[in-house]
C-alpha cells in the first residue's frame, strides 16, 4: 500500500472533470470527499474506473445548481440525495440516512441529511475498505471505522450491524473476497450465516456473480467464504457437490467441490477479456460436474469411483442453478451445451475421432473454440496433474476445427429446401426428411459445396421422395 499523501489520486488528465466537480462543490460552500470504491482502490493500486463523491454542507439542490454550470445532470431523486454527471462515470451524493421499513429488499425509507457527520454517513456502507473518504484539498484520509487497516490486513469486514439490512452484502463479499484475494473476519462470516437471499431478485444475485466470474483472481476464495458461512444452501445444485468423492488417480485433488474450485481459478488465469465470451465458459466450468452429486458411485468389479452419464446429468442441475440467477434465455443456451459436452476434446482425441465427428461436436455446442476453453480449465482443476503441460486434446482439437472451419460457428446447411424447388418440387412435408439426409451427409464429408452438393441431391432424388 502507498504511503497516503495528498496526491492519492491524481485529478488531471483524464481525471481532470472530477477536479472540476470538486472546485464547484468546494466554491458552492460545501467538503467534498472521495468515498468508496475509488479511495480502495487508489489504496490498493489498482486502476480507478469511476468516482463517487460525498459532498458535506450542501443540499441536493445546492449540489445541482453548483454542478449545472459546467456539467449535464442526472438527478437520481431528490430524497436519495444523489446526482449523476452526463457522460462522465462521476456520481456525487450527499448523507443520506437509511431505515428499513419491511423484509424486502426494496423495504427502506431512504432521505438525504446533509448534516450527518462522515461517520454517521460511513456507518451505511458495507464493507470497512469502502467507508474510507479522502479530502482531495487536503490529502486527509477520513477512516471512522478502520478499513484503512483491513486492506494492510487483505481483510473484508462490515462495517456494523447495518451490514444486515441488505442480504445481497453476503454476495458482495463472496465476489469481493475473489476479486482482492481477502479473507472475510469470522465476525461478518457469523453474520452473513444469520441472513437471507429469499427476497433477493434474479437480477441483482446475477450481477454478484458475474463479478465473481468476470473479475475474480480467485473464484475459489469467494466460493469458499460462501460455504463458510452457509449461503451454499440456498444454491442446492453446487451444495450437493461438496463431498462427492472422485478417483483420486485421475483426481488427486480431493473432492467435486474441491475441482470446481480449481477449474474456475484455472479458467481466471485466462479469461480473454470479452465480457459476453468470458462470461459463458465461467458459468459452464462452475456448472460442468454437478450431475456428479447423483452419478457418482463405487464399481464393485474394481473398487474404482466412476461417474458415468455425469455430464448429461449436468444440465437440468445447471439448468435449475442458472434459473434461479437468470432469466436470459440465451445465456442458458450457450452455456448448457457446455456442461453437457465437455468431456468430448477428451473423449474425441483418445478416440482419433475423424472429421464427421468434430463437425457433428460443432452443432450441438456451435462454439468449439469455447469448448476447449471449457476443456482446458477441467484438465488444470486437476493438482499436482499435468503442472503447466498444455492440453492435448484441446490443441488437437482447436486444429482440426480451425482446418474445418467450425472453431467459432456451427457448420451451416448447403443443401436448403429452394435447392428442391428449383429441381421442380412443391414443398411438401418430406423436404424435412431429404434435407436432414442432405445435411448428414454433408457433415461426414460427402460434399462440401453447393455444386457437389446439387450433385449428391440429384442423385439422391433419382432414388425417390422415400
Amino acid at each position: 500500500m502507498p504511503n497516503l499523501q495528498p496526491n492519492l489520486i491524481r485529478l488531471d488528465g483524464d481525471f481532470a472533470p472530477v477536479r472540476r466537480v470538486v472546485e464547484l462543490l468546494r466554491d458552492a460552500g460545501g467538503r467534498p470527499f472521495l468515498v468508496g470504491g475509488c479511495v480502495r482502490d487508489a489504496l490498493m493500486q489498482v486502476p480507478v474506473l469511476d468516482f463517487d463523491i460525498e459532498v458535506y454542507g450542501l443540499g441536493t439542490r445546492q449540489v445541482e445548481a453548483a454542478l449545472r454550470k459546467e456539467f449535464g445532470i442526472i438527478t437520481v431523486g431528490a430524497a436519495f440525495g444523489v446526482t449523476k454527471l452526463k457522460d462522465f462515470p462521476i456520481d456525487v451524493s450527499v448523507p443520506r440516512r437509511e431505515n428499513r421499513t419491511g423484509a424486502k429488499h426494496t423495504d427502506f425509507d431512504v432521505q438525504a441529511d446533509p448534516s450527518m457527520t462522515p461517520k454517521d454517513a460511513a456507518e451505511r456502507r458495507d464493507f470497512t475498505l469502502n467507508a474510507i473518504m479522502w479530502d482531495p484539498f487536503t490529502g486527509e484520509l477520513v477512516d471512522p471505522w478502520g478499513g484503512v487497516a483491513d486492506l494492510k490486513a487483505n481483510r473484508l469486514r462490515h462495517v456494523s450491524d447495518k451490514f444486515a439490512e441488505d442480504p445481497l452484502r453476503v454476495l458482495r463479499a463472496m465476489q469481493f473476497a475473489a476479486r482482492f484475494e481477502f479473507s472475510v473476519a469470522p465476525e461478518t462470516i457469523a453474520l452473513c450465516a444469520t441472513l437471507s437471499q429469499a427476497d433477493l431478485p434474479p437480477e441483482r444475485l446475477m450481477e454478484e456473480w458475474t463479478k465473481l466470474i468476470l473479475r475474480g483472481r480467485k473464484p475459489s476464495m469467494g466460493l469458499a467464504f460462501l460455504k463458510d458461512c452457509g449461503w451454499t444452501k440456498f444454491y442446492p445444485e453446487l451444495h450437493a457437490i461438496i463431498g462427492v468423492p472422485q478417483d483420486p488417480e485421475w483426481h488427486p485433488e480431493g473432492d467435486v467441490w474441491s475441482h470446481t474450485l480449481h477449474c474456475l481459478d484455472a479458467y481466471a488465469q485466462e479469461r480473454i477479456g470479452d465480457r459476453d465470451e468470458d462470461l459463458i465458459v465461467g458459468l459452464a466450468v462452475l456448472l460442468h460436474d454437478f450431475g456428479k452429486a447423483t452419478h457418482t458411485k463405487v464399481e464393485p468389479h474394481d473398487g474404482r469411483i466412476h461417474s458415468y452419464g455425469h455430464e448429461e446429468a449436468s444440465v437440468p442441475l445447471a439448468e435449475k442453478f442458472l434459473g434461479q440467477i437468470t432469466r436470459e434465455t440465451k445465456l442458458l443456451e450457450s452455456v448448457l451445451p457446455l456442461v453437457r459436452w465437455h468431456a468430448q476434446p477428451h473423449e474425441l482425441f483418445r478416440a482419433k475421432a475423424g472429421d464427421a465427428a468434430v463437425r457433428r461436436l460443432a452443432t450441438k455446442v456451435v462454439r468449439i473454440d469455447r469448448l476447449i476453453r471449457v476443456d482446458i480449465a477441467d484438465r488444470k482443476g486437476r493438482p499436482p496433474l499435468w503442472p503447466g503441460e498444455a492440453s492435448p486434446q484441446g490443441i488437437w482439437l482447436a486444429e482440426r476445427a480451425q482446418a474445418l472451419k467450425v472453431a467459432d460457428s456451427a457448420p451451416k446447411r448447403i443443401i436448403l429446401g429452394r435447392h428442391l424447388i428449383a429441381l421442380g418440387h412443391k414443398p411438401a412435408g418430406w423436404f424435412s426428411q431429404v434435407l436432414d439426409e442432405a445435411f448428414e451427409a454433408q457433415l461426414d464429408g460427402v460434399f462440401g459445396e453447393e455444386a457437389s452438393g446439387l450433385v449428391w441431391l440429384k442423385e439422391r432424388m433419382a432414388k425417390g421422395v422415400v
